[in-house]
């Protein structure tokens, strides 16, 4: 077995400024239980992109058994949902692992780290964390700081994606309010390659026709769309509501069941396949 040290607070120590990162701390308690790879320099989950998401894919890829990976917890439904994404098919499982509480402090980064690693999950993206192996494909972090953190949304199944590895995009996520300025929404898409639009319920808008003309004309000009509920269950239906017909009707993509991070990645390997 492998495992791949990336940073987070798993690996921590306390210092007069807050958190910081400690050399060592994961292999050793880690052991003999499996081989540590540990990227150099740490990267503070906050920090998390492509790049990070490329060389984790090349890692994996090379291993043919199960594949640990520690992470930070800011960004792991992120992480979760850009490997759950760009590995479907792999027969052999990876299974995340943060903590909210760094090895050494008696929180919860012992049994997390354990539960890793004597875990025997099927093929697959799974998170150890809260003496639970969860779906990792649409993670939802509800809790800020408490031990159990994690929800897992049902996704639909995973098929192999048009890229296996993310190339150069601009991809952002934007949550339609009441009384969304459209010339904002213009701006900002005006700067994106593809956007996540977070909507209402089962899939509404504001009726702004303003805020259309600018998803219209930045379909038009290339620029993905994908919607997805604000709602943390149920996906989106579109038809429900003749209030949500604008948006399919500006060439916005149904996300359905997608979480905000499961669009955002689907989108950026959509962009990085160079169409």
């Amino acid at each position: 077995m492998r495992l791949i040290h990336t940073g987070g607070t798993i690996g921590m120590v306390p210092s007069p400024q807050g958190l910081v990162p400690a050399m060592k701390l994961v292999e050793a308690a880690v052991g003999e239980r499996a081989r540590v790879t540990v990227l150099d320099p740490l990267v503070d989950s906050a920090a998390i992109g492509a790049a990070d998401w490329n060389r984790l894919l090349d890692l994996i890829e090379t291993a043919d058994d199960p594949v640990i990976v520690t992470h930070g917890t800011d960004t792991m439904a992120y992480t979760g949902a850009a490997l759950s994404q760009a590995l479907a098919g792999r027969d052999a499982p990876v299974i995340l692992c943060g903590a909210m509480a760094p090895l050494g402090t008696g929180g919860d980064a012992e049994a997390n780290l354990d539960l890793a690693l004597s875990a025997q999950p099927g093929p697959g993206v799974w998170l150890a964390f809260a003496n639970r192996l969860i779906p990792a494909a649409g993670l939802v972090k509800h809790d800020s700081h408490g031990a159990d953190s994690f929800r897992a949304v049902p996704q639909a199944p995973l098929s192999l994606p048009p890229a296996r590895r993310f190339g150069a995009a601009r991809i952002g996520i934007l949550t339609l309010t009441p009384g969304i300025p459209a010339a904002m929404v213009a701006a900002a898409l005006s700067e994106l390659d593809g956007c996540v639009l977070r909507v209402f319920g089962a899939g509404t808008a504001p009726p702004d026709p303003a805020l259309y003309r600018a998803l219209s004309e930045a379909h038009q000009r290339g620029c993905a769309l994908r919607a997805v509920s604000a709602c943390e269950a149920g996906g989106l239906v579109p038809g429900a509501y003749a209030a949500g017909a604008a948006l399919w009707g500006a060439g916005v993509q149904n996300g359905g069941l997608d979480t905000a991070e499961a669009a955002f990645v689907r989108l950026w390997l959509h962009h990085s396949t160079g169409a």
